[in-house]
């Protein structure tokens, strides 16, 4: 928040500690798809987790085969509760001899993750007061990087006591800077002279929004499972061996289907009010589903997330709301997820047949 022409987030923001825009959220937005910004996403929690039984020791206790994951590679991952709902979601670099997990929350995750070390030669810690995370997004990221001699990876490759990521969202080119935190604003200035535009997290989270990436605690609720909201494909191994919630996991893929969607909605831009996190999604006057992320788009204008009854046609007149917050909603087509594979369903019909 040191930052020049950085504007605070609102007293109730999720992203308290980063600029909520720097005077213009939409020319951010434009300058993210057209040419190139830097987020600050500072207030993201970093773990760090050396120890040459790392991959192996991570690979039991989440969705993701790290032992399959190299040096210099980065991943997604999950830890899910004894029923399969989604715990804590994490992105993976591991470089340096060390596994880093960029998550929403460190305090809970890391207290489970030292609980689980037993003999393991593993060394868990937060590392958020040593590292901090800068997000360079647009197709001219590659430029920037370019201009300041810095690599540009395929994956994950080392920059001094951190690293840079590619991110396979928002757009095609997007990266991570993992960097020292008492550098930050140094590297800060460094990038916008490069020619990185500042922007905030009211930027940032439109574009994630339209990425359709869930946002733990925001986009779940307690009883969200993976294939609910989107991070099957990123964030789970499927033929991997035995992880807590794996039943479950397999089960909806092969034979079941998830009883909810995550989905985009296109929201009534007209309203004087707009749904906040946790208010309902009705058809017809009953409760059809729950509004996630809610953000205000350069080009489709109010739009959220929400996790919607599979059995809710696409073509349906939602409302989205609660009492003064009520507005008229539709899903985005284009947001409908591919139903699983359901190899299950298919040997049954096949014997049936």
């Amino acid at each position: 928040m040191s930052f020049p022409g950085a504007v605070p987030p609102p007293d109730d923001s999720t992203d308290a500690g980063v600029a909520w825009h720097y005077g213009d959220p939409f020319a951010e937005q434009r300058s993210a798809a057209r040419s190139v910004v830097v987020v600050d996403r500072s207030n993201r929690g970093i773990i760090a987790v050396p120890g040459e039984d790392r991959l192996t020791w991570l690979h039991q206790l989440t969705s993701q085969h790290f032992e399959l994951l190299g040096e210099d590679a980065g991943t997604e991952a999950l830890i899910l509760d004894a029923q399969g709902r989604l715990e804590h979601h994490m992105v993976v670099a591991n470089v340096g001899g060390t596994v880093f997990l960029d998550v929403e929350k460190v305090d809970d995750l890391l207290a489970y993750l030292k609980k689980m070390v037993f003999w393991s030669k593993v060394e868990p810690r937060d590392a958020t007061a040593e590292l901090a995370l800068l997000t360079v997004v647009g197709p001219d990221a590659v430029a920037v990087l370019e201009k300041l001699d810095l690599p540009v990876p395929a994956d994950v490759v080392a920059l001094g006591e951190g690293f840079v990521r590619r991110r396979s969202w928002p757009g095609q080119s997007s990266f991570d800077l993992l960097v020292p935190r008492a550098e930050l604003a140094s590297w800060w200035q460094r990038l916008t002279d490069a020619g990185a535009r500042p922007a905030g997290s009211f930027a940032f989270e439109a574009l994630r929004v339209e990425s359709l990436r869930p946002r733990p605690g925001i986009d779940t609720d307690e009883r969200t499972i993976p294939h609910e909201v989107n991070l099957i494909e990123s964030s789970v191994h499927l033929n991997k061996g035995c992880y807590r919630g794996q039943e479950t996991v397999a089960k909806v893929h092969n034979v079941g289907r998830p009883p909810r969607r995550m989905l985009l909605l296109h929201l009534d831009g007209s309203a004087d009010g707009q749904p906040e996190t946790g208010d309902p999604v009705e058809l017809d006057g009953r409760v059809v589903g729950r509004v996630g992320s809610v953000v205000q788009h350069h080009e489709l204008g109010p739009i959220a997330l929400a996790l919607v009854k599979r059995s809710v046609p696409v073509e349906s007149e939602l409302v989205a709301g609660a009492g003064e917050r009520q507005v008229a909603a539709r899903i985005d087509p284009d947001s409908v997820p591919a139903d699983t594979p359901g190899l299950g369903r298919e040997a049954v019909r096949n014997l049936r047949g």
